[in-house]
C-alpha cells in the first residue's frame, strides 16, 4: 500500500505545506483515491508521480473549505487533460448541491461520467479488492474517518505441496486459483486441498477533522495505520482563547498507544508549526513520542509512505 500526502497543513496553506490532500494506492493496481481535496491540490498533483486519468474514487470527510475548496478545479481540469475515465465522488450530504450549483453557474458540463454519494454514517462501500466503511468523529461539523479494509488473500496455492505431486508451475496454477478443480496425472486435483490459508487484509483509517480519537474506539484495536490530524501540541491548545474542535499531539498519541495502533501519521497542522519560527514542527513531533511507543511520523507535502504486507511503515 502506497500513500501520497499532498498537502498537510490545517485551516490555510502555508509557504512549505498545502491544505489537506492524501492519496492512496494498492501497489501494482492502475488506479488510485484520493481523501480530501483541499484547494490548489490539481496544481500539488502536477508535482507528484500521480496521473489523473487513473484516479478512481475521490473521499471527502466534511465540508469544511480546507478539505473540498479544490474538488471543482480538479473535476473540470480533468475533462481539459482528456482524462475521460469515470470518477466517483463519496461526500457528505450537501456535496452534491455544491458541485451542481459550481458546474451550473460556471456552465461547465465535465465530459465524463461523474457519480456523486453522499454518504451516511456507518455505510460500507465495496470495491474490488477492499471495503470502504464511514465512522462518525467529533468536530465542529459533521465529519467522518474512513476506515479501509484490504480483502483477506485467499488464492494463495502451497507450490511446494504441488511440486511434490510433480506439478511445476503452469496455466494450471491459474485455474486452481480460480477454485476450479483440474485433471493431473488422470486424478482429479481439488483446489482446496493445496491453498494456503487465508493471508489477513491490512486495515487503515484516514480521519478528518477530530477532536476525539478515542470516538473511534473498537475501530482503532491493532489499527495497521493511522492517517489522522494533529493541528496543536497541548501547550498551545490550552492557550488558545477560542477552542476549536482539533486533536493535539499529547492526545493522538495517548489514545494510538491506548488501543495498540502500529502505525501513526500525523498531518493537518497548524500552520504556526514551522521550522524557522517559534513553533517548530519538533514540538508536535516530542510530544507524540512521549505518549506513543508505536512506530510514528509527521507528514510533509509530498511525502511517500509504504504499508507492506507484514504491516511494517515506511518512508521513501
Amino acid at each position: 500500500m502506497k500513500f501520497t500526502f499532498l498537502g498537510t497543513s490545517a485551516g490555510k496553506p502555508t509557504r512549505e505545506r498545502n491544505l489537506t490532500a492524501i492519496s492512496f494506492e494498492l501497489v501494482g493496481d492502475n488506479k488510485w483515491y484520493l481523501f480530501d481535496c483541499g484547494e490548489a491540490t490539481q496544481f500539488q498533483l502536477m508535482k507528484s508521480k500521480l496521473s489523473v486519468g487513473k484516479l478512481d474514487s475521490i473521499f471527502i470527510t466534511h465540508l469544511h473549505g480546507d478539505h473540498f475548496y479544490g474538488l471543482p478545479g480538479l473535476l473540470a481540469s480533468k475533462k481539459m487533460d482528456e482524462a475521460l475515465k469515470p470518477l466517483t465522488v463519496y461526500g457528505p450530504k450537501g456535496i452534491k448541491k455544491f458541485l451542481d450549483c459550481t458546474f451550473e453557474i460556471s456552465e461547465r458540463d465535465v465530459g465524463y461520467e461523474l457519480t456523486i454519494i453522499e454518504y451516511e454514517n456507518f455505510q460500507e462501500f465495496e470495491f474490488d479488492k477492499f471495503k470502504v466503511k464511514v465512522i462518525p468523529v467529533v468536530h465542529s461539523v459533521d465529519s467522518v474517518a474512513f476506515l479501509i479494509e484490504e480483502n483477506d488473500i485467499t488464492d494463495k496455492l502451497d507450490e511446494h505441496k504441488l511440486r511434490a505431486i510433480g506439478l511445476n508451475p503452469s496455466p494450471l496454477y491459474g485455474e486452481l486459483k480460480k477454485g476450479k478443480t483440474i485433471i493431473y496425472k488422470d486424478k482429479e486435483i481439488n483446489p482446496k486441498e493445496f491453498m494456503l490459508s487465508p493471508t489477513k487484509g491490512r486495515k487503515f483509517i484516514i480521519s478528518g477533522d477530530n477532536s476525539q480519537p478515542e470516538v473511534m474506539d473498537n475501530y482503532l484495536k491493532n489499527l495497521d495505520l493511522l492517517i489522522h490530524e494533529c493541528t496543536y501540541t497541548q501547550e498551545v491548545f490550552d492557550n488558545l482563547k477560542k477552542k476549536i474542535l482539533h486533536t493535539t499531539a499529547r492526545d493522538l498519541g495517548a489514545s494510538c498507544n491506548e488501543y495498540g495502533v502500529k502505525n501513526l501519521i500525523a498531518t493537518h497542522l497548524s500552520p504556526r508549526y514551522h521550522n524557522d519560527g517559534k513553533y517548530p514542527v519538533t514540538l508536535i513531533e516530542d510530544e507524540i513520542k512521549q505518549n506513543y511507543k508505536g512506530r510514528f511520523f509527521i507528514a510533509n507535502d509530498f511525502d511517500v509512505f509504504y504499508l507492506d504486507k507484514e504491516r511494517e511503515l515506511s518512508y521513501v
